[in-house]
């Protein structure tokens, strides 16, 4: 081998070894709710494109029930049966990850049969039974940080779901309560959880929520989920978490926090770069 060939070579690894670095980044990213299943096809083929473009490997998240809708009357989503039914159609059709949360323990089995990690909502994060059920599936499981808890605080839910028998597990921060009509990210919560697990997602969407319930719905305000992941890649997240949409004010479920998906793409790109 000659040196303009060695040099060309090393040139190559090192381009490769960049690729490799950018890919560890975990991003998930879906509609809310599932509210069609044209809009999760719109969804997902958005993904697969910037994965091709950007070398990335988005985790594609929906849920098919928002069992903590402010109000009885808010749209909640197909129910299990059919929805898990539509994610398994998303992952054949589109190669894609899959990410959705549960809300109680019997719904574990299921759903670890079609997804590759299963969500506990920051509410239930303690909900001894439900980590313990979603442990027992072998799948990934994403704890989110409650509102109410410290970032130091979470080792006590990891402790659940590792003794339940999980091998991998993340946590999510999503801001803390301040008052009753807003939140605040105090991003010293992701250093302190990567002192318990590797991996720690920035839930870009949901933490500019201002769950002030008025007119039933929760509000929040979408301008800031750019400054929310770049402030997290500070702090050393190695993931992020988007809710998008193609019309997020037409949305069924946090129609104010979820990112327009024409933004997505860009974002990703000054997160990985």
């Amino acid at each position: 081998m000659n040196l303009w060939s060695f040099q060309a070579k090393c040139v190559s690894l090192q381009i490769k070894n960049v690729i490799l670095v950018k890919n560890k980044t975990t991003i998930i990213a879906g509609p809310c709710v599932i509210e069609s299943a044209e809009l999760l096809d719109q969804v997902a083929q958005t993904l697969v494109d910037i994965n091709h473009r950007l070398g990335t490997d988005i985790i594609f998240k929906a849920s098919f029930d928002k069992a903590n809708r402010t109000s009885i009357h808010s749209f909640r989503g197909p129910g299990l049966d059919q929805g898990l039914q539509m994610l398994a159609n998303v992952k054949a059709k589109y190669g894609l990850r899959l990410l959705t949360d549960i809300h109680e323990a019997w719904q574990a089995k299921a759903v670890g049969e079609v997804v590759d990690v299963i969500q506990i909502p920051a509410f239930l994060c303690r909900q001894t039974d439900l980590l313990v059920a979603a442990a027992q599936t072998g799948r990934t499981v994403n704890i989110k940080k409650a509102q109410f808890l410290s970032g130091s605080d979470m080792r006590y839910p990891v402790e659940k779901a590792r003794e339940a028998g999980a091998t991998d597990i993340w946590l999510t921060e999503r801001g803390n309560m301040m008052g009753y009509g807003n939140l605040v990210v105090d991003f010293r919560n992701i250093s302190d959880m990567l002192q318990i697990v590797p991996t720690v997602i920035m839930d870009c969407t949901h933490s500019v929520q201002r769950p002030d319930a008025k007119g039933g719905k929760t509000g929040g305000d979408r301008r800031f989920v750019p400054s929310m992941a770049l402030a997290a890649k500070a702090f050393g997240a190695t993931g992020y978490f988007f809710e998008v949409h193609p019309n997020p004010d037409k949305g069924l479920s946090d129609a104010a926090n979820m990112l327009e998906l024409s933004k997505l793409e860009n974002l990703v790109k000054q997160i990985i770069a």
